[in-house]
Parts: structure tokens; sequence; C-alpha cells
């Protein structure tokens, strides 16, 4: 929920990540605490959402969420958590100037006779120019004041329970779009919640909405700047959050307690926008982050690199996923890249195939939504197309082969599965249900009128649904 900073995150991150569900605990496989769900590799194990829907059919309910936000809905209970960024009226400088008027300099304020600040033969500022072709959309600075936003609201009702605001101030950058600067999805260990916004600071709050702590980590410079959409991941005691961008990446681990830094390390990297995903084996737990130059294995003691391995394509945002045994990374832009890569591997194991459990290098894998993994098959899109293609996850032997979701067009969420099924929801509202297999089997084509960006959520009979301007309880009961 993503085209860079798109969803980032949609893009565009996490509780804790487990092989199969029966790692899972049962308060996790009844909620959707994190980033890709209760196993973060996109499937709801005890989910049966509908099949069909339309504005009219199976609406539980229908909220309209104030500002823009693409993260995705993170549920607990009866608790449904959001992150939001509100523009207000106000900028940098009205507020100026209204200091200014406050502290008696009215010539500032404009009185008559006052110096003009404006030099008269000062050139009025050349007009944005649009992105050259086939280059990078032209972003804007910001200009207004945005009060970054955490929104509580009831799962029964769809009624906002508690809002709390984060930080309210000018973004020293501005985004792509089709992002957002609230981007990255919320967290939770079923204590407390857990927030990024990134250059706007990382939050912790109890379930009632208190403020326990905050961090902040410094600005962000994204690559043309297109914004910010990395998701914190909770795991035990410990929070991490990835820090790519162009200059000075890291990754840091808070204690989930106090915030305060547990570790932190260096990394070679440029912008990316993958949510890290956490790997629980019986000799050691580890954090694969995804990169531009190197997938990495971290040991979560310490931050020490267990294994990395190069060969991805620039613009690093689909999230891994995981079988236990194998990890799979792919990149989808200016190239195309998917490994399966063991993970007991050690060292940088980039040039060495014997190594990896298979490579992919043909077009068709995603440049923003995330893959899925269902039991041993893995999904992905084409790009940001409705074109997907299934492969083995066990050998790579390729199942579907870009075949196109009639209705789907364009696409930034990521697909999320339930009962055999597997729900892919495009930008301009229709969700297209396939049957999980190895032949594209169209069970279903629904559609809303909202425009989506963020990755949806399934608990039980229920699948949430964020749009631009309304969040959606879909369900049949």
């Amino acid at each position: 929920m993503k085209k860079i900073a798109l969803t980032w995150c949609v893009l565009w991150l996490a509780v804790v990540s487990f092989a199969t569900a029966a790692d899972v605990p049962s308060d996790q496989l009844h909620n959707w605490a994190q980033w890709r769900g209760p196993t973060a590799n996109g499937v709801a194990p005890l989910g049966d959402p509908p099949l069909q829907w339309d504005e009219n059919t199976n609406i539980k309910w229908k909220a309209k969420i104030p500002g823009r936000g693409t993260g995705t809905p993170i549920v607990w209970g009866n608790q449904i958590f959001l992150t939001t960024a509100i523009e207000t009226d106000r900028t940098a400088e009205l507020e100026v100037a209204a200091e200014k008027a406050a502290t008696g300099d009215k010539g500032a304020a404009g009185e008559k006779g006052a110096p003009d600040e404006k030099k008269p033969d000062e050139k009025k500022a050349a007009p944005d120019k649009p992105a050259a072709k086939g280059g990078p959309p032209r972003v804007q600075k910001p200009t207004h004041f945005y009060q970054f936003v955490v929104l509580c609201v009831d799962r029964l009702t769809g009624l906002v329970q508690w809002q709390q605001m984060a930080k309210e101030e000018v973004p020293h950058e501005g985004h792509h779009p089709d992002g957002s600067f609230a981007s990255a999805s919320a967290t939770t260990d079923g204590k407390q919640l857990y927030v990024s916004f990134g250059s706007r600071g990382v939050y912790c709050y109890d379930l009632a909405g208190k403020l326990k702590w905050s961090r902040d980590l410094g600005k962000m410079n994204v690559i043309f700047t297109f914004g910010e959409g990395t998701s914190p991941v909770v795991y035990g005691d410990s929070v991490f959050v990835n820090w790519d961008h162009q200059k000075g990446s890291f990754l840091i681990c808070l204690d989930a307690a106090t915030g305060e830094t547990k570790w932190k390390v260096d990394r070679d990297e440029t912008t990316t926008w993958a949510t890290p995903l956490v790997v629980e084996q019986k000799d050691r737990t580890q954090l694969v982050v995804h990169g531009v130059k190197r997938v990495r294995g971290y040991d979560m003691k310490n931050g020490d690199i267990l294994w990395e391995c190069g060969g991805q394509a620039p613009s690093a945002i689909p999230s891994p996923v995981t079988d236990g045994k194998l990890v799979f990374a792919m990149t989808g832009y200016m190239g195309n890249a998917l490994y399966a890569i063991p993970l007991d591997s050690t060292g940088d194991i980039t040039k060495s195939d014997d190594k990896v459990a298979w490579k992919r290098k043909q077009p068709g894998t995603s440049y923003v939504p995330s893959p899925i993994l269902y039991g041993d098959l893995l999904y992905f899109l084409a790009v940001n197309k409705g074109v997907v293609s299934c492969l083995n996850a066990t050998t790579g032997e390729v199942l579907i082969d870009r075949k196109r979701l009639e209705g789907i067009d364009n696409i930034y969420a990521s697909p999320v599965g339930a009962a055999d099924r597997i729900y892919f929801t495009g930008r301009e509202g229709t969700t297209v249900v396939i049957k999980r297999g190895g032949e594209l089997e169209i069970l279903a084509t629904n559609k809303l009128d909202d425009h989506f960006d963020g990755s949806a959520a399934i608990v039980g009979s229920q699948i949430f649904l964020r749009g631009n301007e309304n969040l959606y309880c879909i369900s049949a009961e």
C-alpha cells in the first residue's frame, strides 16, 4: 500500500514472522497485527472473508478517514489502528508573519511606511516544470503544516475510539504524487502500538491512546524525494526500524518499553522501502532486510550480518517472505530479480550459485506490491500491473506465467489470502479473487467506488480495505 513511497510499505513492516501458522501464537492468528499479517506473508490462516461485494452488498460499515494515508489497517481485538497525514491551512510564511506581528515587528507585518522585505527587482519563482519524458515525476516541496495522526477505529461500528496527533510540522521533503506522508503501517504486540512517521518520529502508545515514548531518528533524504514508507517491526522486547536513504543508512533496534537504543548498525545502502522480516529459528533468530545492493540477514541480538546476497534491481520496495527455510526477495523496476535464499546461509553468497536455492531474472516481478506466499505457492505481480505469476516456492517452477487479471490495470496494494483464495485490489477499486492453485481460476470480481493504494487486512470473516476516502469493513455477517 505504493509506487515508490506509494503503498510502501505500500511498502510498503510487523510483529513476528513465522514459517507456518502452527508456530504462531493464537492471539496473533486471530488478528492482523502487522504489515502482511499474522505470518508476514500476506495470509490469514483463520480468515474466511466474503467472496463477493459491492457498495450495497456485504458492507458492514464504511467510515470516512480524514487526511491521506496508504498504510495497512492493523487489527487487534475490536480495535483498528491507522495512520494519516492531515494537511492544514497553515503555512510556514503565515506562521512567521503572525509571530512577527505578535512581537511588535510591524515592519514585517506590513505597516505603512515600513521597509518592504521583497526587493523590487526580485524575480518570481519559476513554476514547477513537468517531469521529463520517461523520467521520474517532479515532486513539489511542501509549504503547509501537516498533522501526523494515529487513529483507533472501533471494529464493530467504524466509529473513532481515539485520535492522537503525534506531530505537526511542514515536511522537509515531498512525496511521489501517488504516495502519502503516512505510508508506513503501524504494528502491535497486543500491549502497545508502535508507529513510524519516518522523519517525523517513531512513537509508542498504549492501546488506549496514551503516549509511552517517542524517538526522533533524524531526517531522511529519499531519492527523488519520493517519500518514506518502511514500517516498524516488533519482536519480543525490541522494535526494529530500517532507515535506508541517500545519506547515511542504518538499522536500529529500540527497547520496546522505553524507546532507548539497544544497538545500531550502518548499512551500505541507498533508499529502500521494504519492511524487514523476522524469522524465528531453533538455532538463531534473524532479521532479513531487503536492499538495492544486498539482501541481508542480521543477528537480532546485536545486528551482526549473518549472510548477504546481491543481484537485486533498483528500488527495493517489495517486502521479503519466507517459508522458514528459504527467504524470497524480489525487485521489478529497471530490471527483474527474484532470489530464493537459504536462511542458514553464511557470509556473502552473491557469486555462489550453488548456495542460492534458485533465482529468476525474467520479466514479471513486482515493482511496488509485495508477493504473497500461500503454502508452497509464491504469487506476485508484474511491475504495478494486474498481471500475476505463480511459482513453486521450493523449486522455482513456473506454474502461472504473467496472466492478466481482467478488471485491474494498475495496482499498488499487496495481495492477501485466506480460505484458499487470493484477493488482488487495484487502484481504481476493483478486487479480483482467484483460487489458490497452479492454474489461474478467477472466482469473483468486485468493485467499490473509492481509490485504493493501501493493502488489505483479513481477520476472521471480515476484510478491511482502506481507500483514499474511506475505510471499509466487508463482511457477510
